[in-house]
Parts: C-alpha cells; sequence; structure tokens
C-alpha cells in the first residue's frame, strides 16, 4: 500500500504558567499587531500622483511589509513605569504586578557601546517557548515600528532544547521623562527558523551575462508596473 510522507509538523508553542494565563499578555501573530500609522497610510496617496510618482507608500512594499508581518510579537506582560534621568544615565523601573518586570545589569559588561550613557536593563518575560527538534528563534525589535521608549536586543536562542523563561535586554532610547509602557506593548518580535536552514555558504563573484540578464529584468519589470513583486517574485514562494 502507498503512504503519503507525514507531513512535518511546524508548531511554535508559547508556555505560561496555570495561574498566568488569560493574567499576562499573551503573544500574537506579528501580522495582526500592525500599528496605527500604518493602518491608517492609504496604498495610494493621490496628492503626491505625478509623471514620475505613482503615489505608492509603503503599503504596497511587500519586503516592508513581510518584515512587519513575519513571525509573532511577544508583549510586555505587564503595564511598567520608566523614568529616565541624569541624561539618560539613570534609568528607574516601576510596576504594580506580581513579579518582577526590570532589572539591571551592569554597565561594565557592555562598557563601550554606542547606546552609552544609557544602561542596559532586562525586561522579564513570562512564556516559555518551544520550537520542534532542529529549530531555533530570533529575537528582535519588533521590525518597522519605531516609536516605544526603548529598543530591546535582538539574538538568537535554540529554543527546541532552551524550555525556561527568555528575558530581554533593553536600552533606553528616549529623553528624560517618566514614561507608562503599557501591558501588551510589543518587546521583541520572534522568527522561528530551521538552523540546517541558516548554514549556507557563500558564492561571492561576478555574475554571469545570464545572471546579469536576469537581474536587469526584475528591474524593469518591477519599475514598470506595481505588484509585480507580490503576483510573480513572491508568489513563487
Amino acid at each position: 500500500m502507498f503512504h503519503l510522507p507525514k507531513k512535518e509538523t511546524r508548531v511554535i508553542r508559547f508556555l505560561c504558567r496555570p495561574e498566568d494565563n488569560g493574567v499576562i499578555a499573551a503573544p500574537l501573530p506579528a501580522k495582526s499587531v500592525l500599528p496605527d500609522w500604518f493602518r491608517k497610510l492609504p496604498a495610494v496617496d493621490q496628492t503626491h500622483l505625478s509623471t514620475t510618482n505613482n503615489g505608492l507608500t509603503v503599503k504596497r512594499c511587500m519586503p516592508f511589509l513581510d518584515a512587519m508581518t513575519t513571525g509573532w510579537i511577544l508583549p510586555l506582560a505587564a503595564t511598567v513605569r520608566l523614568e529616565i534621568k541624569d541624561g539618560g544615565r539613570s534609568v528607574e523601573a516601576g510596576w504594580e504586578f506580581d513579579r518582577v518586570m526590570v532589572s539591571n545589569h551592569g554597565a561594565h559588561q557592555v562598557a563601550g557601546n554606542p547606546r552609552e550613557p544609557s544602561p542596559p536593563c532586562k525586561f522579564h518575560n513570562y512564556w516559555s517557548i518551544r520550537t520542534p527538534p532542529g529549530w531555533s528563534c530570533l529575537f528582535l525589535p519588533p521590525l518597522n515600528r519605531a516609536g516605544q521608549p526603548f529598543e530591546c536586543v535582538a539574538g538568537v536562542v535554540d529554543t527546541d532544547t532552551y524550555a525556561s523563561h527568555i528575558h530581554f535586554p533593553f536600552f533606553a532610547t528616549a529623553p528624560d521623562g517618566l514614561y507608562a509602557i503599557e501591558k501588551g506593548t510589543p518587546l521583541v518580535q520572534v522568527i522561528p527558523f530551521r538552523r540546517a536552514d541558516a548554514a549556507v555558504t557563500a558564492d561571492i563573484r561576478a555574475e554571469t551575462r545570464n545572471e546579469a540578464m536576469e537581474r536587469e529584468t526584475i528591474h524593469r519589470n518591477t519599475i514598470a508596473g506595481a505588484g509585480w513583486y507580490r503576483k510573480t517574485a513572491r508568489a513563487a514562494r
């Protein structure tokens, strides 16, 4: 009897303590957490139409949108107050929650970093993340979502073997002042990937004539017709 190959299960699991379920903010698909400014942006800005400008906005830019909607958003579990003082040299945090939400790193651990004088801090996360064997997760600041008074540091964790909570170092980026960061605010974007797919070697050389023709054809198609990338290149995935 002929058997179809078993379809590989690709599930990322976000697990919390039973008492936290429904209390702390839950992870969401990145495509469901688009910022308000992006939702309000028209696909075509009629006020900028001209013979040299088609008026298209980034809402029609698939690379921009794909980056913004890939993976999952891990949010802040509970509301935190950040007070930034002394030209960014001091960051104090407060919260009304029964778990630690922010802790501090020693500045000596990142001496000379570009964010000085802001000290390194850490948001505490209460979701453990599990991926199938061979899969890791890239954690990075939510893509194309600037505007928060902080920025988390990017990192990769082998979430197929590391089942503990992953906390997120960050730097305060806003001017001195008191900032309320609401529960559910996006902290990091979580992008699972298969480690074997990441093990790619590089071929660095001059392009061939055929490769140059292909590049030029794609470039001309892209600028000649709105939506070519969406309909052709991206549809081939």
